[in-house]
């Protein structure tokens, strides 16, 4: 997600400076090259010399003829995207009025000035994150173009934004948007359907593609409703479904705008959708005797949903246990067919679960064969979607 991606690290005196280490780590992990720049009250928190092992390069702790913060973040600098995490309340004052008293701070002064992405992610007690100049000091930044990653409110304190939702947000600002202004809607993961109040039929779907769907389209600029079984992600607006038709409904009412809302531009249901549902009983079954369930058929969600909207641009997965590219290939023509769809994800069910996946992305007479990690997929189905949007 960030392969060749420069990052700049401001770190600064708020205690969550300790995360720094595991931050840098996730940033590589992702692709990253990463240098830090520390402020004197960081490095009261943190040591030089960690920031140098979870980054591979020694931190700008001074400023000096050298000018380091005009070689990082000039217009002919280093660094793709400034990123300053944990930011104290201290330091948006400072960017606020322009005030370079800090490496991390005149940075990024000349950040902004050169034009280039600036992502921050606050962490302090609520009661600073509270503080009227604080929030108008953030609006303020803000009304730059900075992109604020929220903190978690816990325990009485703004606690920095996880690794996921940082990176997350370093990718959005260094990666081209060609999914901005559109609104997509994702299924993700597996439905439920209620046995009795304790048992259920399901599947072994995990969610991991279709939340890589949904980061992915995120990244390329997208405001993205997630509709899955999972928690809640910082890169979609999610609805927490558990059987089909709470599914169906909730697309239904996404792609709808749900009356007030904007209208979806695109579907991708990457939801394994059960088939059949049961009548649920009212309470428990009890064990040690045989007994038959009586099975039947959920309303399919594209269909549902192509009935409706007879222009919206859909991508349907189609999951296949043979193992047969063949077989594969003409299910999933059949499926885009029949629903005229603008085109088809036919997944190998033998890696359903694993980290990786294997598929072949049927449009027509072509088929773009992929075999690689959820996150790489993710990327190619959102660029082919931003393609097929009017």
């Amino acid at each position: 997600m960030l392969e060749g991606t420069n990052v700049a690290l401001g770190v600064t005196g708020s205690i969550a400076a300790v995360k720094t280490v595991e931050l840098a780590h996730e940033l590589r992990r992702h692709g990253a090259s990463v240098r830090a720049v520390t402020s004197d009250a960081a490095r009261g928190i943190i040591h030089p010399w960690a920031i140098q092992f979870a980054t591979d390069a020694p931190p700008v702790t001074e400023l000096t003829g050298a000018v380091e913060h005009v070689e990082l973040c000039g217009r002919e600098g280093w660094a793709d995207v400034l990123l300053i995490a944990p930011a104290t309340a201290d330091t948006v004052g400072k960017v606020a009025a322009a005030v370079d008293d800090t490496p991390v701070t005149t940075c990024a002064t000349t950040a902004l000035g050169a034009g280039l992405p600036v992502v921050v992610a606050p962490a302090m007690h609520e009661p600073m994150y509270d503080h009227p100049g604080v929030l108008d000091a953030i609006d303020r930044v803000a009304s730059w173009g900075v992109d604020f990653v929220d903190p978690r409110i816990e325990e009485g304190k703004a606690k920095i934004a996880s690794e996921d939702a940082i990176v997350t947000a370093v990718a959005r600002a260094t990666t081209p948007d060609p999914l901005a202004g559109r609104h997509v809607v994702v299924t993700s993961g597996a439905t439920t359907e209620s046995v009795d109040p304790v048992r259920t039929l399901s599947n072994r779907a995990s969610g991991r593609t279709g939340r890589a769907v949904a980061r992915a389209c995120h990244v390329s600029g997208a405001d993205v409703t997630l509709v899955h079984d999972g928690p809640d992600v910082p890169y979609a607006d999610v609805r927490a479904v558990e059987s089909a038709a709470s599914m169906i409904d909730a697309v239904a009412a996404a792609v709808a705008g749900d009356g007030d809302g904007k209208p979806a531009d695109a579907l991708v249901s990457a939801a394994a959708i059960s088939d059949f549902t049961v009548a649920r009983a009212a309470d428990k079954i009890r064990s040690g005797e045989a007994i038959t369930l009586e099975l039947e058929p959920t309303p399919k969600l594209l269909d549902t949903v192509r009935a409706d909207h007879p222009d919206l641009p859909m991508v349907g997965f189609k999951a296949e246990t043979s193992g047969d590219d063949a077989a594969m290939i003409e299910r999933a023509r059949t499926l885009r067919d029949r629903v005229d769809l603008a085109f088809v994800v036919a997944n190998d069910a033998s890696v359903m679960g694993d980290d990786d996946t294997r598929v072949l992305v049927v449009d027509g007479d072509e088929v773009d064969r992929f075999r690689g990690s959820k996150t790489g997929l993710g990327r190619r189905i959102a660029d082919r979607l931003a393609t097929v949007i009017d």
